[in-house]
């Protein structure tokens, strides 16, 4: 009788917590290595966790933000846009990173074997201003470079059309993540460098807007807390993580483990936002915005609920 008043307890409690779950919608442009965080969480059980239950929506870059502004979403992992955006004056703020390395690679022509042959050369991005693109200047600058007259750039869209445009000998070189780079890998070109083992710069993470951060604080930090148990889940489970990269992200098993291996180390653990990296995105978000005005950190980061999050987990506020 003890067993199935504890089984029927069990259950009820499991009913009310799926009756009580908040629902939320997250906009990602893809279901991918970059936005695996939000997929371990979902996969795995961490948003339910912390009584959500988030509908991940793939979506075309350029209007994720858009949709954020307006309502139909609630939180977006787009950080680069958001920034831009919020840069704007637009009233929407990064709460945390994910990926604190960007897991992306310069790949090369055959006849390109070292970062001392880069100037000259024509380089591919996804669009002017992008995250990418902020990183292709950035390792073209790391190696002594400009990067505004020592190569050219090129927006070319989505790494599938990047990759065509290195087959086609339109560019030098791309700048893609996994599974991209393995695959122009394994048609014979060169990945030349990876970003990661260079510098930190936010490469992805979560974004809400004012009126969630004010009104909602308690959802915010609670889907911080999510993200931030899915990142040390991927860190520390290298099998369950591929597995989710397999089933939820429909990626090849062997690019899967092969991005796994390449761009855990820029998962981070407890979802900090340098200051120093905040400035960098600010200051190249108004360079390609052409504004000209004072932007403080605090006008496109509010990380007041990441660091409530942080102290509920145990975790040393940055």
């Amino acid at each position: 009788m003890a067993k199935i008043f504890l089984l029927l307890l069990a259950l009820f409690s499991l009913r009310e917590t799926t009756l009580a779950a908040d629902k939320i919608k997250i906009g990602v442009s893809n279901y991918n290595l970059s936005n695996l965080s939000v997929g371990v969480a979902q996969k795995k059980g961490f948003f339910q966790e912390e009584g959500l239950e988030a509908e991940i929506i793939a979506m075309r870059p350029s209007i994720v933000t858009a949709a954020l502004v307006s309502g139909d979403l609630a939180y977006s992992t787009l950080i680069g846009s958001l920034v831009r955006a919020a840069a704007k004056g637009s009233p929407v703020r990064l709460i945390a990173v994910s990926l604190d390395r960007p897991p992306l690679a310069f790949v090369a022509q055959r006849k390109i074997k070292s970062t001392g042959q880069l100037k000259g050369v024509t380089i591919g991005v996804d669009s002017y201003g992008a995250t990418p693109d902020l990183v292709a200047r950035r390792i073209v600058k790391h190696f002594g470079f400009n990067p505004e007259k020592d190569v050219r750039v090129l927006a070319l869209g989505s790494a599938a059309a990047r990759l065509s445009a290195l087959q086609q000998g339109i560019v030098d070189i791309i700048i893609v993540a996994p599974p991209e780079d393995f695959e122009a890998q394994k048609a014979g070109f060169n990945v030349l460098v990876r970003a990661d083992e260079l510098f930190t710069f936010p490469y992805n993470g979560m974004g809400t807007t004012l009126t969630k951060i004010d009104k909602n604080a308690d959802e915010v930090k609670r889907v911080i807390k999510a993200l931030i148990k899915a990142n040390r889940f991927i860190r520390k489970n290298r099998e369950g993580a591929i597995q989710v990269l397999v089933d939820w992200a429909k990626t090849d098993r062997a690019y899967a483990a092969a991005g796994y291996d390449v761009a855990s180390r820029a998962f981070s653990e407890d979802g900090s936002a340098r200051e120093d990296d905040l400035r960098l995105m600010i200051e190249n978000a108004k360079k390609n915005l052409n504004v000209t005005r004072s932007i403080l950190p605090s006008d496109v980061a509010d990380l007041s609920s990441l660091h409530q999050a942080q102290r509920e987990l145990g975790l040393k506020v940055r």
